[in-house]
């Protein structure tokens, strides 16, 4: 039985071109995470610290968010709660309603992605633009990220110069990256200047200070706040860290996981609202709670959403952002999307060779593919286990628990060697789809050891 993701990734292989540049360029920005890790001769204990420092915040969670609320209140800014996405959407529309916000520029942010905030305000009649470059590229084509840091790296500039040619009226056939980015940087230009209102994520929110902190490269997020009076953050409950001494250990971490960037171009704090102005943040649940109670997959709340498990993910780089069928991909989207709902998202566990590379780069230490191995245990409770890997399985445990009958089977192996293509590459065999089988060796290690072909050495 293929899966979903199975499928998807299938059609993008297709165009082995694309393949290979994607896990490429995704590999690229892996080594240049591993060599910014390097330089820092305490890599290893940030990463510890920052994980110890996650879970101790959500282990108090309760404290730590009505710390930070208090102090948020008390610098002039508006908190609002939002159990749901339902919740954090309405919220934000009344907010934008009581101003008569016709236009609203919004920074790159994954939870109002995952809130299907977009679509819910154009309904209501309120223009939306994304303010983030690639955010914006994909806005404009009617797609989705595929990557939560960079959302349109499955783009080639040849589409987006195609783009710009309809969009924004740029020089046919001229797809240069630096003519593009100018490009787009006078286009949105007149959009900032024509906003009502502000929107951005939140990467930190900082319980001693009630501040917020957000990440970004391009500087989008500070043109918006800066030219708007309105001022609207979409946080969840995880983002909360104790303090600023603890806000440093993560913005170590971050860029050099994410892009391989000592740091971020720019790293903004917002405190208070602008003068004359007003600050909102909505602080979300959507599911979080649940979580946090979950014994087995609470480690997934200290996602920073760096991407650096989806960077070096063998999977995800060859097969793509949108062949996963929850929004986040990779192997946080993985265990995100089971958390959400495992009878829809339960296809994506496939997506993992259990390599464990993303466990060993991710900053704050989640056990990723711990929890991926334990949803896959878990596929039969859910009646989603594949019956032909079931039966598949009764099969070897069947061989392997009878010694006499698996070495008989061994020595007929080679036999395959000399079998029809037909017989060995069909329905049947769906791991010889794009695969070849090794050439049987006409003798086992096992017996050409018993038979004093290969000698036992001791190495001092």
């Amino acid at each position: 039985m293929s899966t979903k993701h199975a499928k998807s990734a299938t059609l993008f292989i297709r165009n082995r071109e694309q393949e290979q540049w994607h896990n490429e360029t995704l590999w690229f920005v892996r080594q240049k995470r591993d060599n910014m890790a390097m330089r820092i001769p305490e890599w290893e204990d940030l990463r510890e610290l920052a994980g110890k420092i996650k879970m101790h915040t959500v282990s108090r969670l309760d404290f730590y968010l009505e710390m930070f609320s208090s102090e948020a209140e008390r610098n002039g800014i508006t908190v609002h709660w939002a159990k749901d996405a339902r919740e954090h959407n309405e919220i934000v529309y009344s907010i934008l309603e009581k101003h008569q916000v016709k236009k609203l520029v919004k920074s790159k942010s994954m939870l109002t992605e995952e809130c299907l905030l977009n679509p819910y305000l154009i309904e209501k009649g309120i223009e939306v633009v994304e303010s983030d470059l690639g955010e914006r590229i994909l806005q404009l084509m009617g797609e989705h990220p595929s990557h939560i840091v960079m959302p349109a790296i499955h783009k080639k500039r040849e589409e987006v110069g195609k783009l710009f040619e309809e969009k924004m009226d740029s020089e046919k056939g001229n797809s240069d990256p630096t003519y593009l980015t100018h490009t787009a940087r006078r286009y949105l230009r007149r959009e900032f200047l024509t906003a009502d209102a502000a929107m951005t994520g939140a990467n930190f929110g900082v319980a001693q200070t009630g501040e917020v902190v957000v990440c970004t490269n391009e500087g989008n997020a500070d043109m918006g706040t800066s030219l708007c009076k309105l001022h609207i953050v979409s946080m969840g409950i995880e983002k909360i860290v104790p303090d600023l001494k603890s806000l440093g250990v993560f913005t170590r971490l971050l860029a050099r996981s994410a892009t391989g960037q000592p740091s971020t171009t720019y790293t903004s704090h917002y405190r208070k609202p602008k003068e004359g102005g007003e600050m909102h943040i909505v602080i979300v649940d959507n599911g979080r709670s649940e979580i946090k109670g979950d014994s087995e997959h609470v480690q997934t709340l200290k996602c920073i959403r760096c991407g650096a498990c989806m960077n070096t993910c063998p999977v995800y780089r060859r097969s793509g952002g949108y062949s996963y069928t929850y929004f986040i991909p990779g192997p946080v989207g993985i265990n995100l999307g089971m958390l959400k709902c495992p009878g829809k998202y339960y296809d994506n566990v496939s997506a993992c060779s259990l390599c464990y590379s993303c466990n060993n780069v991710c900053p704050v230490k989640i056990d990723l593919a711990d929890q991926i191995y334990r949803w896959r245990q878990n596929l039969d409770s859910l009646r989603k286990a594949d019956r032909t890997k079931k039966l598949m399985s009764k099969g070897m445990k069947f061989l392997f628990t009878r010694p006499a009958l698996y070495r008989t089977v061994l020595k007929m192996a080679p036999a395959i060697n000399y079998l029809p293509r037909i017989f060995v590459y069909n329905k049947l065999n769906a791991w010889g789809y794009g695969r070849e089988l090794p050439r049987f060796a006409g003798e086992s290690f096992t017996s050409m050891w018993k038979k004093g072909k290969i000698r036992k050495t001791n190495k001092q």
